[in-house]
């Protein structure tokens, strides 16, 4: 299960945030910020929720923002969601421009606390490495041009694509390469909301405009002001707030519940979903005229499948360096056959079955049952096509080789004289 780590220095606080969050997986609590770097090696959670004050009176953040950048620069960081007053919305945006993944206000609704770790911990998913997208297949390098040609407009794009291929990345590389690069990028999954939730999410809301509202507070599109709000899985939105989303766009300014003011707005909305294309074009699940105002440009990305052996030999190479204690390589029909593997879950299972791998493997070379995929075909199967494979096994060991042909040889159990026969004989 996902682990959840507190740092929080109130014990109240931090026994009811633990309260709150157990049902989510196992949830640790620090009280001194001195035993955060031993409870990160030890626990390694997946998301770390962050008290941004430490001393009594402190309320300038400097503390919680040191933290934040020590976290982040980790080699396999947790998602950070930090913990503001409301009164520090402002820090709670800068902490955002250091790589935090979100940030709740004191006091809290539980469930709003809830929806936010959830949010967190689904943003966990398959960045093949920070701020880059990995591949050389045509695909891949189509996306990267894509996106290089929309990115600085105001335009809105929509980002299609099963789960795990590495949506929330696209928007990533979108934001970088904008104008709003300076400001925020902030990503609101509204799968995880609870329906009810969802319009005080994006909106805010007024002290006291529903139960539970002891505190105002800004919604998504205010905190986000000057960047880009990434709107994860959209297809989720019920229709009700499909209109109220239209309308925000098309006045550019929001209402919080419970105010008759609304206020202005100045932020780049991308959205992005897993739903086939087709029942976006359904109006009994989708508004049009909010589809046309999100879907200016749409962007694709392939599902892992499509991407060909090199890009998951490539892949494969990355994630086991991240992940690995020691020098690992691939045996030769253990890479052949994870090439051949049909990678249901994209880029996202592929990263796991990596990191499985190099937890379990009792040797430095890693064979086909060390990665866990046991739906995965033999090699050998009668009818496949054994040419087809053979060609990919050796693409896929030239991606791993870098090129290098004595390595690429070494890694199929060939001499060179005999990968040199298999290069003639495949064209490559």
């Amino acid at each position: 299960m996902a682990g959840i780590l507190i740092l929080d220095d109130d014990p109240d606080v931090a026994l009811a945030a633990r309260l709150a969050l157990r049902r989510l997986g196992p949830v640790a609590v620090r009280h001194d910020p001195r035993e955060l770097a031993a409870a990160l090696d030890g626990i390694a959670p997946d998301v770390l929720l962050l008290d941004m004050n430490f001393s009594p009176g402190a309320s300038d953040g400097a503390a919680g923002l040191a933290l934040l950048r020590e976290v982040v620069a980790r080699r396999d960081a947790p998602a950070v969601v930090v913990m503001t007053a409301y009164a520090e919305v402002e820090l709670a945006v800068q902490a955002l421009k250091y790589g935090a993944a979100d940030f709740i206000t004191k006091p809290w609704a539980n469930e709003r606390l809830v929806a936010c770790v959830q949010a967190a911990l689904a943003g966990r998913a398959p960045a093949p490495a920070a701020g880059e997208l990995l591949g050389d297949s045509a695909a891949m390098q189509g996306l990267r041009a894509q996106i290089a040609q929309v990115a600085r407009s105001e335009a809105g794009v929509l980002i299609l694509g099963e789960n795990g291929v590495g949506k929330e990345l696209v928007a990533r590389a979108l934001h970088h390469a904008s104008p709003r690069s300076a400001g925020p990028l902030l990503a609101v999954d509204m799968g995880a909301l609870p329906e009810a939730l969802v319009e005080s999410e994006l909106f805010g809301h007024r002290r006291g405009s529903f139960t539970d509202a002891r505190e105002a507070r800004p919604g998504r599109f205010v905190a986000a002001a000057g960047g880009t709000l990434f709107l994860d899985e959209i297809g989720n939105l019920p229709l009700a707030g499909q209109a109220k989303l239209l309308a925000a766009l098309e006045r550019r300014e929001v209402t919080p519940l419970g105010s008759d003011r609304p206020v202005p707005v100045d932020v780049r909305v991308i959205a992005a979903t897993n739903a086939p294309e087709a029942e976006l074009f359904d109006a009994r699940r989708f508004r049009p005229d909010l589809l046309y105002r999100l879907n200016t440009v749409v962007l694709r990305v392939p599902p892992l499948r499509e991407r060909g052996a090199g890009d998951v030999a490539l892949l494969l190479r990355h994630y086991l360096a991240r992940f690995a204690q020691r020098p690992v390589e691939l045996a030769p029909d253990a890479l052949a056959r994870l090439c051949a593997h049909r990678w249901p879950g994209n880029v996202r299972e592929l990263r796991q079955a990596c990191e499985r791998a190099t937890l379990l493997a009792r040797g430095p070379v890693l064979g086909f049952a060390d990665f866990g995929l046991a739906d995965a075909a033999p090699l050998a199967e009668p009818g496949l096509d054994l040419a087809r494979r053979e060609r990919e096994a050796v693409q896929a060991a030239l991606a791993q080789a870098g090129g290098n042909i004595s390595q690429a040889a070494k890694l199929l159990g060939l001499s060179r004289a005999a990968l040199y026969r298999r290069l003639e004989k495949h064209g490559l």
